[in-house]
């Protein structure tokens, strides 16, 4: 059943129109405290946000809702999105809210919510969600929630728990960091952590207006943190979004590793230690085949699961597999966490760094092959397959491509667009043949 309201990430939306008017976020705290009461008796949720401006409204309606349904309510005020998927895991939490729009400006917004085993719920439960929010719409939300007291000690909580996930032997003692935390939930927590473990780390991005989330920052925006890592002479940048979801990383050259490069990294480390269950790796259709090639040589196979970090969980925990994670730097060590978490992965590649040197002998070996995705405006979106001149182009393409190049047609799950992805290993095919199918699908259906 298509669900009307949750995507792949949550809600999103812009605040003030739904689905992030009043009424639609004060049914869905309402809707949650209702099932939370109804399956463990009781309803104890923590909330968290990120900077944006619209991000304590949101809240307070969201707290009103659970609170209409007899749920009591933490509030952990500016945190990450994993830190409060962390949080929920290891205390008394029945679910988690984190308000986030991600890597998303300023003037979005959304709601995630997390179970109490630090996981998204399943497609089945936010079915059952957006029937309570149907049903409670109607109800009129407080005009005057009070604003919320933010419970400091949850930070010191989560930090503790990411100082004990650097891998032990690394010394990071004046290791020279340049964070670049997005405006965004890490620009606090983000620095603490790697002071706390005797860093010397020069933060950007940290100097949140509730508006700047984002902007010309942060793992979408890698210039400024290339230039910076290099002038500083640092060991190590590291780059996250808005909620710290992810993060991607700089070289002491100011060469850029993504998340196919801290696969390569992780997995050869885990593989070193016997700690690679089945010798397998997780990643998406958007991972670039030359991590698929330089891991088979490593006799580490690599499964791709649909894009959405819900669904790399999905197929590592089917698996049983403990390294998974995405393209855009959203990285899943299922031995310390479910949740993709920037903060984490961070501390992970700065220990190998610490440990090993550069971070360039971390990913030797890896060849990108050209990869070009281009976003398509579209007016909806019918099954890719049911568009004839959709079919036909891809065919084309597929059939000219061979073994030697992917394609990957999808729908974004945030926003009204379509996504083109070809990968090739010479230039001017990517560019060819990804512009054949985007104008296949702008002829189709383009706005």
């Amino acid at each position: 059943m298509a669900k009307e309201f949750f995507g792949t990430d949550g809600i999103r939306g812009v605040p003030g129109t739904p689905p992030l008017d009043d009424a639609t976020l004060y049914a869905t705290g309402r809707s949650l405290g209702v099932y939370l009461k109804r399956e463990h008796g009781a309803a104890h949720v923590l909330i968290g946000l990120d900077t944006r401006e619209s991000g304590p409204h949101i809240a307070s309606l969201l707290a009103a809702g659970l609170a209409q349904a007899g749920a009591t309510v933490a509030f952990a005020g500016v945190i990450t999105t994993p830190g409060v998927a962390c949080l929920v895991r290891q205390g008394d939490f029945h679910a988690g809210v984190v308000i986030s729009a991600s890597h998303n400006p300023f003037q979005d917004n959304g709601v995630k919510l997390f179970s109490h085993a630090g996981m998204k719920f399943p497609d089945a439960v936010e079915e059952e969600l957006e029937a309570g929010i149907l049903k409670h719409r109607a109800e009129a939300p407080p005009k005057n929630s009070p604003p919320l007291a933010a419970d400091e000690s949850l930070d010191a909580e989560y930090l503790a728990f990411l100082r004990k996930r650097f891998i032990p032997g690394a010394k990071l003692n004046g290791f020279r960091i340049v964070l670049d935390c997005a405006n965004g939930a890490a620009y606090k927590l983000g620095p603490e952590l790697f002071r706390s473990v005797g860093a010397d780390v020069v933060a950007m991005g940290a100097s949140p207006d509730g508006r700047n989330i984002n902007a010309a920052c942060g793992s979408l925006h890698l210039e400024g943190l290339r230039k910076r890592v290099v002038a500083e002479k640092a060991r190590l940048g590291v780059a996250f979004d808005g909620d710290a979801d992810r993060a991607l990383f700089v070289c002491e050259s100011g060469r850029v590793v993504n998340g196919d490069g801290v696969l390569l990294a992780a997995a050869r480390f885990l593989k070193s230690q016997n700690k690679l269950r089945g010798d397998r790796v997780v990643a998406t259709s958007m991972s670039n085949l030359g991590l698929e090639r330089v891991l088979a040589r490593e006799n580490i196979a690599l499964a791709r699961a649909a894009v959405g970090d819900r669904y790399v969980l999905e197929e590592m925990l089917r698996s049983g597999n403990v390294l998974g994670g995405e393209q855009s730097g959203h990285i899943i060590f299922l031995d310390d966490s479910p949740a993709g978490d920037g903060l984490l992965t961070a501390a992970k590649i700065a220990s190998l760094v610490s440990m090993h040197g550069k971070i360039e002998s971390l990913v030797e070996g890896l060849k990108d092959y050209p990869q070009l995705i281009v976003n398509v405006k579209v007016r909806a979106k019918p099954p890719l397959d049911t568009l004839p001149e959709v079919s036909r182009a891809l065919a084309e393409v597929q059939s000219a491509l061979g073994d030697n190049g992917r394609v990957v047609l999808r729908y974004s799950g945030t926003e009204q667009l379509a996504r083109v992805m070809v990968e090739a290993e010479h230039e001017a095919d990517v560019q060819r043949f990804s512009q054949s199918l985007a104008n296949a699908l702008r002829s189709s259906i383009g706005v």
